[in-house]
């Protein structure tokens, strides 16, 4: 027997008990452990579980009731065996999808479970699986390697219980951070007994998901000590830079912030599934308005008319009132349909109770006298009867369909060569959304490892007013740099990194004359920072709080200034192949009020102040006079941010003795203030940062991902709206939305709110909101702030500029021609929000106002964002907006708005898979957004669109013949058609047609399906299948059966041939029903395959031949030798074409009226599509015939370099402060400010030169392996012999931008 342990109910956690080394007395309190848990089922659970939730769709519950009723023999006059059979086969398929999926969650989550750990168990360290894992727990970690759960470091290998962190899963950064353990707990190093013998009690917060602050205090040896967010590392975080640490486990599995910031997963569902549920509530509600019409049972037949004769010819009076019902069936159907039922059952149905008496059951019920209660009991009872014969009019077939056509929709994600990414394809994890794909209108995306590569390349610098690092091409225009461009030649320096990538080679070369202007450019980034260095592998490798810093540490280095080490007190640097070694005296670190770093230092007499930072900062501190060489920097900055670099100015002074000792003693006493220390210690600062002298500039490419701005621009353009959330801080992100193009030159304002309270916040959205309804609005003239405006490389285009999309404007599925009316010009403009102001803005009293101003613009930055935060934002946009949204993502920091977005993605990137693991569809980089949405996405919307109304239709045509039928047959329920017919009808005689067209259709290609990003636009509005669009399908269903029905009628009727019956009429009608609406899927298809052809020429061979088959002698059948009969009647083809031509004819004329008259952008791209086809077979054939010759070739050009107007002074420092208290007060150094050298280059430094200079030189000649070459870049391609350089061959205005500040 199974046991089973309950669980007491805890009171909610207010605060938290943790004792270290104690198991058992935390065991009381019954805390999470570390077991993590996404899978859904398992194996006793999944049966049960998994049929609730199938049956919580509405469709599937909906086809149970129905087969319970066809369980009833006294309702039903079809077998049951034709719902259990579909019915079944839709639950198993689910289920083993279901299982499938399920089973992949749990191999992910053994994955992560099954990490191992060195926890303490009976005073040794052994390896335990994460999720045996507790808290109380004593862990040892070692550097690389991931955070397990929640800890309370305890002490490291660094000094004074350091450590460094990397926190990407958590909030995007690949910079360090560091974390320091109490002084008491530091003491205890590495020594396992002393652990072993470790009693301690925590006292902290509960679980929370504020990454940023930790409250508690730990009780040791009788002190209480207070802890903070200073001395914990959290699950996700990876130790970098440190050998070993030991921590404390206080959040354990559920329980940690990374799991509460996941948030839960939904099961999600498409718009169309959505729609499709509330379309089944109304058949159901017509239906059972129709199963009130008047009706016999089946033993119930009219005088003079046995059992199994026909009874479609039968007159009566009330003929002509019932095909009034016909006409207003949608307006009185109730009414009208309630009184008929009396009135046949009063008038006709009674005076038939001799030769067909009612049935038993309705007698059992009522007496025979009382026929009132008689007819009502009939009516509930056929209510019933038809319930079950016009359920074909939504067949469950149709989700059978559905889930094949989604399942091969996915197969093309996952087979499409042009999204694979270093032998990583894009991958469909899900398949109940594909459509929704092509319905997107809001994307979120990260930012740091989705739009970026997270790589900082030293790209150009300014020297002195000599600019270098441009490619120029022989005309003497700059260019971009191509595969062949030769790059500098770093070889001859051993130190250099083979990845550097520096295209202007006289730079180089001025290095190497000693340059004095470029020596001191070098000297001073190889000097001026808080990098600490490392090795890995025995190569020198730097640790930067900021990958700007690293990246400019790393320049100097590939130009021969090698930073090697340092300690408290001194910096060495190998420059030239010459070790020198200058004495640190201060450090004046980065701060965000600050936006520069100082480093004083003494060299051979000489106090020397390097400074670098913003150029707003630094051109404010330069000392008067040279104002030529301000100018030519300045315009150098200017041009450096217009490419979308990120720009900061280097700068420098000589002290005397006396200024520096008066300075150090006004420092040292602000450093030891007790109120203000921060705002002293800047206010000191600053009195030493003047009067600077300028050496020059440096321009730093944040590298995008390939493709990411022609991706936004092709999205935008498709109308969706892209918001960035992102960790990092204001600047970086507007300079990274101005390189990705998702902020533009023709934006007219960008709104950026940064207040701190929620007063502040209110006004300056009040502020956004006014500016933006007026379109009078001020804007930057071109010169008003001095700074050139140039073309845009691919630009949003402005308000009122022709588009090559003015041709078909897409307004509700068609063109209106008007380029000017499809973007409101308030809408260009872009809005960016800090953290702080976003924690207001998404308070209840303020978040319609925050969607109502970020609804006007075009792009929106939030900045500074938590997790949590990117979750709240996209779950607003998702309540409010009623739009499909879309997150993408690299990071576990972005996995909560994957899991609340309508589609998550995740990008396979250097963050891990958490993202991956939480997304719907996964693929190589940002890039491929593009075409999973303008291509697959609208593919598949296009074809669902297309197979539901071609569904639909056929069905109403086949189902209300029924109807018609009915009035007929004296309301019995019985079908026209063979009962065998109506099974196969969906099951095999229309199914491989509609779904050829469901897989396989396209109204354009490819190419220009991306071309022409307006195409995606229906989908925002759901046209191409919506209620309407339902209803036209209906219609055309209700006007194809009365038209098939009543043709056939007349004819069979009238015909000289023998061709009465109720055998011959449903074999004909049913006939002549096939070839029509596989005709008309043929009209429907507007991309032929060999699969359609087969198709639709082979459903119709089949069904003849099944016929004949089914019919033959070797079946004993109610329709035996009806086929023959019908099939060879002149009459009957006679018929069959009549009908045809009657029906095809009007679908054939109003569709070449439409295209003519109001043609659809998809129209017109189409017809150019086929022409650009015909043109290009001709040219082939004439070139092959010798007639002609291609008269373009296409070859690599030189791209010409394309400017954009973008904020300055946007260098991405770390957004903490940095490492320079650490490095000065020798936290991080072993020993302390005595220290000799740090850890790592240790052996090296105590290799000093002697009194006569002589001594060893570092070289690192040996500690270089050679790499493969970086990724090539991409390059354009321009056809020779074309004219002009235009996007789209229009040429775009540039509209003014103004920064606004509120």
């Amino acid at each position: 027997m199974f046991k089973f342990k309950k669980r007491r109910s805890l009171p909610k956690e207010t605060e938290r008990k943790i004792y270290v080394n104690q198991a058992d007395r935390n065991e009381e309190f019954q805390y999470a452990d570390n077991f993590i848990k996404t899978s859904k089922y398992n194996m006793f659970t999944f049966f049960p579980m998994n049929l609730f939730e199938q049956f919580q769709r509405l469709a599937n519950f909906y086809f149970l009731i129905l087969l319970v009723l066809q369980l009833i023999p006294q309702i039903s006059s079809l077998t049951p065996w034709t719902t259990i059979v579909p019915l079944v086969a839709v639950l198993c398929l689910t289920a083993l999808k279901d299982g499938i999926d399920d089973v992949q969650r749990h191999r992910n989550d053994n994955l992560v479970n099954g990490r191992i750990s060195h926890v303490l168990r009976d005073g040794e360290f052994k390896q335990e699986r994460w999720d045996h894992v507790k808290v109380g727990d004593i862990i040892r970690m070692e550097n690389d390697q991931f955070v397990a759960a929640d800890l309370l470091l305890l002490s490291s290998s660094e000094p004074h219980g350091l450590c460094y962190i990397e926190t990407a899963e958590l909030d995007g950064e690949t910079n360090l951070k560091s974390r320091q353990s109490l002084p008491e707990t530091a003491t205890l190093l590495d020594d396992n007994a002393a652990f072993t013998r470790l009693r301690a009690e925590i006292t902290c917060e509960a679980p929370n998901n504020n990454l940023s602050r930790y409250e508690g205090a730990l009780k040791l040896d009788g002190s209480q000590l207070s802890l903070n967010n200073s001395q914990v590392l959290l699950r996700g975080c990876i130790l970098r830079n440190t050998v070993w640490c030991y921590g404390v486990v206080v959040f354990a599995g559920k329980d940690t912030k990374l799991m509460q910031n996941s948030g839960k997963t939904k099961l999600k569902r498409t718009s169309i599934d959505r729609l499709l549920n509330y379309l089944i509530i109304g058949v159901c509600i017509c239906l059972d308005t129709i199963c009130l019409l008047p009706h016999h049972t089946a033993e119930q037949r009219p005088c003079g008319y046995a059992d199994g004769v026909d009874f479609l010819f039968i007159e009566c009076p009330a003929r002509a009132g019932f095909l009034l019902q016909i006409v207003m069936f949608l307006l009185c159907m109730c009414t009208i349909c309630t009184i008929a039922c009396g009135i046949w059952e009063s008038q006709i149905g009674v005076k038939f109770q001799v030769i067909q008496p009612w049935d038993v059951f309705v007698e059992a019920i009522v007496n025979r006298q009382n026929q009132s209660g008689a007819i009502a009991v009939i009516a509930v009872l056929m209510f019933f009867s038809y319930f079950i014969v016009l359920n074909t009019v939504v067949p469950i077939s149709l989700y059978v369909s559905v889930e094949m056509i989604r399942l091969a929709h996915s197969f093309w994600i996952n087979w499409d060569q042009e999204m694979v990414f270093k032998d990583i394809p894009a991958k469909a994890r899900t398949t109940t959304l594909n459509e929704e794909l092509g319905q997107i209108e809001y994307i979120f995306s990260d930012k740091t490892g989705t739009l970026t590569q997270n790589i900082m390349t030293f790209n150009k610098c300014s020297i002195n007013g000599r600019r270098y690092g441009d490619v120029v091409d022989e005309a003497g225009e700059m260019t971009e740099p191509l595969e062949n461009t030769p790059l500098t030649d770093f070889s001859d320096n051993p130190e250099a990194d083979l990845k550097f990538r520096f295209y202007d080679k006289t730079l180089l070369r001025d290095v190497k004359k000693r340059d004095p202007d470029c020596d001191l450019f070098f000297r001073l980034l190889s000097l001026c920072h808080t990098v600490m260095p490392d090795e890995k592998n025995g190569r020198l490798v730097y640790q930067a709080q900021s990958p700007d810093e690293g990246a400019l540490v790393d320049a100097a280095r590939n130009f021969g200034f090698v930073f090697l080490y340092r300690n408290p007190t001194s910096i060495t640097c190998k420059i030239m192949d010459e070790e020198v070694e200058y004495e640190l005296l201060d450090i004046l670190d980065f701060n965000n009020v600050r936006k520069r770093m100082s480093v004083i230092l003494r060299k051979d007499g000489k106090i020397l102040l390097y400074c670098k930072g913003a150029d707003s900062i630094i051109m404010e501190r330069l000392r008067p006079g040279n104002d030529q060489l301000k100018q030519i920097t300045n315009d150098h900055l200017n041009s450096f941010a217009s490419d979308g670099l990120r720009t900061l100015c280097l700068a420098w002074k000589e002290l005397t003795p006396t200024q520096y000792s008066t300075w150090k003693a006004k420092y040292h006493e602000a450093t030891v203030a007790l109120e203000n220390r921060e705002e002293k210690v800047d206010a000191v600062a600053e009195e030493i940062e003047k009067d600077l002298i300028l050496i020059g500039a440096t321009a730093i490419e944040d590298k995008l991902q390939d493709g990411v701005p022609d991706a936004i621009y092709s999205l935008a353009q498709a109308e969706i709206k892209i918001w960035v959330l992102t960790g990092d801080k204001l600047e970086t992100a507007i300079n990274i939305g101005y390189s990705c193009k998702l902020l533009t030159d023709d934006m007219r304002e960008v709104f950026i709110i940064d207040a701190d309270d929620a007063a502040g916040t209110q006004d300056q959205l009040e502020k956004a909101k006014t500016k933006l309804g007026s379109p009078d609005s001020p804007m930057l003239s071109p010169a008003a702030d001095g700074i050139p405006r140039s073309k845009s490389g691919v630009t949003f285009p402005g308000p009122g500029s022709p588009t090559i999309h003015d041709i078909a404007t897409v307004e509700n599925g068609h063109s209106n021609g008007t380029a000017a009316k499809e973007m409101d010009e308030n809408n260009i403009c872009a809005l960016v929000i800090q953290g702080k102001s976003l924690v207001f803005a998404l308070t209840p009293a303020m978040e319609m106002l925050f969607l109502e101003v970020a609804s006007l613009c075009r792009a929106v930055i939030c900045c500074r964002v938590t997790p949590l935060q990117k979750a709240l934002v996209v779950g607003l946009v998702k309540k409010h907006k009623k739009a499909i949204t879309l997150a993408i993502g690299d990071g576990a920091n972005d996995v909560s708005m994957i899991k609340v977005a309508h589609i998550g993605v995740g990008i396979s990137g250097q963050e891990g898979m958490q993202a991956v693991l939480a997304s719907d569809y996964s693929i190589g980089q940002f890039r491929f957004l593009k075409r999973l949405l303008l291509v697959h996405g609208r593919w598949s919307y296009y074809r669902m669109s297309k197979f539901l109304r071609y569904f639909f239709y056929k069905n109403f045509a086949f189902t209300l013949c029924h109807l018609w039928y009915a009035f007929f047959c004296g309301f019995t329920a019985q079908t026209v058609y063979d009962p065998w017919f109506i099974s196969f009808y969906n099951l095999f005689y229309t199914s491989l047609p509609i779904l050829a067209l469901g897989i396989f259709d396209q109204d354009v290609n490819a190419k220009n399906s991306i071309d022409f990003p307006k195409l995606y636009t229906p989908g925002h509005q759901n046209l191409l299948f919506n209620r309407q669009k339902f209803f036209r399908s209906m219609m055309h269903g209700v006007a194809t059966s009365l038209i098939l029905f009543f043709i056939a009628y007349g004819a069979f009727h009238y015909s000289v041939d023998d061709l009465q019956g109720i055998q011959a009429f449903g074999t004909g009608l049913a006939t002549i029903l096939i070839f029509t609406v596989t005709l008309q899927v043929a009209l429907d298809t507007s991309y032929w395959t060999y699969i359609n052809f087969i198709t639709i020429i082979g459903s119709v061979v089949f069904y003849l031949s099944l016929t004949l088959f089914m019919y033959s002698n070797l079946f004993a059948t109610s329709y035996l030798g009806s086929e023959k009969k019908v099939y060879s009647s002149p009459a009957f083809w006679f018929t069959l074409v009549l009908t045809v031509v009657i029906l095809m004819v009007p679908v054939v004329a109003a569709r070449f009226f439409l295209i003519d008259t109001r043609p659809t952008l998809s129209d017109r791209v189409r017809l150019r599509q086929k022409n650009e086809s015909k043109l290009k077979r001709f040219q082939v054939s004439a070139h092959v015939a010798g007639l002609t010759r291609p008269s373009a070739s296409v070859t690599p050009t030189a791209r010409r370099r394309k400017n954009r107007r973008s904020m300055r002074s946007s260098y991405a420092f770390s957004h903490e402060k940095g490492f320079g208290d650490l490095i000065t007060t020798g936290t991080n150094m072993p020993g302390g400010k005595e220290s000799g050298s740090v850890r790592l280059w240790g052996k090296k430094a105590r290799r000093r030169t002697d009194q006569n200079g002589a001594g060893a030189v570092i070289t690192l000649a040996n500690a270089f392996v050679e790499e493969s070459s970086p990724e090539k870049e991409m390059q354009e391609v321009r056809i020779v012999g074309a004219t002009g350089d235009q996007v789209d061959g229009v040429l775009r205005p540039v509209v003014p931008v103004q920064i606004t500040s509120l």
